[in-house]
């Protein structure tokens, strides 16, 4: 059972006015989590890269990409990766090379198969517009391997790339989050500080440690697989309909705002529940 909305209090020095940008994790985030074979997803591209040794490509695409993913936990973060990295790995690992001529074809095959994975929530486009609507800047911070194109192909798809301000994805950076500098690479093009700003995502590790350590607030929305971490986000939701009342009990004095057409849910039904008061240090 989905714990109930729980909000904790303001930090020391935050502003009054509340929150002045929320910066949002992609996949398992504004996308729900889904659980996904990406055997499947690699044997695509597999399949046009190298037809006769495909078995061994997909395995070795895999454990690039494990290898990659692991060096995020291990290092926090320390390097980010492309897809062209991890095409690059998987030949190193399997010996088995293809023609350049494939590669595009391949990596397009590739996202196609990526596509019912990819849909965004029925809930975002509504609590973008609604941040818009109060003055607060938006961003996305995605630790990705796709390049820009992909990500932006997809918003663009679902109608919410022009509504998020600032987009970062960790295939353009030196580092993928928990590393403060991916935080650094959302926060300054919206030009706020860490302690104007909250963090929405769907990992413990990557989203909330990182975030917390810059001096962000911190939303968690958390799923069954995601594996756990010893960090406590500053509140959690089920869904993202539940994050504006979370917002504004981090405004002072807090208040409430109704946004037409966007009732939050309690399990209940009714408006979420808080545990706490909202001027309950933390």
């Amino acid at each position: 059972m989905w714990p109930s909305v729980r909000a904790a209090g303001a930090r020391v020095g935050s502003p009054s006015v509340g929150p002045r940008a929320v910066v949002f994790d992609w996949g398992g985030t504004l996308t729900p989590f889904h659980t996904i074979d990406l055997a499947d997803l690699w044997a695509v591209a597999a399949r046009i890269l190298a037809p006769e040794r495909a078995t061994e490509l997909t395995a070795a695409l895999l454990e690039a990409e494990r290898e990659s993913w692991e060096r995020v936990t291990r290092h926090a973060g320390m390097a980010s990766g492309t897809l062209d990295d991890l095409l690059a790995r998987a030949t190193e690992l399997s010996g088995v090379a293809f023609e350049a001529a494939v590669r595009d074809e391949a990596l397009e095959a590739h996202l196609e198969a990526w596509t019912p994975h990819t849909l965004t929530d029925p809930e975002a486009a509504p609590l973008l517009r609604a941040l818009r609507e109060r003055g607060v800047r938006t961003g996305l911070l995605s630790n990705t391997h796709w390049p820009r194109e992909w990500h932006e192909r997809i918003l663009a798809r679902d109608g919410v790339l022009d509504l998020i301000d600032v987009r970062v994805y960790t295939s353009e950076l030196r580092h993928t989050k928990p590393h403060a500098e991916a935080f650094r690479a959302v926060l300054a093009p919206l030009g706020v500080e860490p302690a104007d700003a909250v963090m929405v995502g769907d990992r413990p590790f990557d989203d909330i440690s990182g975030a917390q350590a810059v001096g962000m607030r911190t939303v968690l929305l958390p799923n069954d697989i995601v594996p756990s971490a010893p960090v406590t986000p500053d509140a959690t939701i089920r869904r993202l309909s539940e994050l504006l009342p979370i917002l504004d009990g981090w405004r002072d004095p807090p208040h409430e705002i109704r946004t037409p057409g966007y009732p939050p849910r309690s399990e209940e039904g009714g408006a979420p529940r808080f545990r706490g008061d909202p001027g309950d240090g933390r």
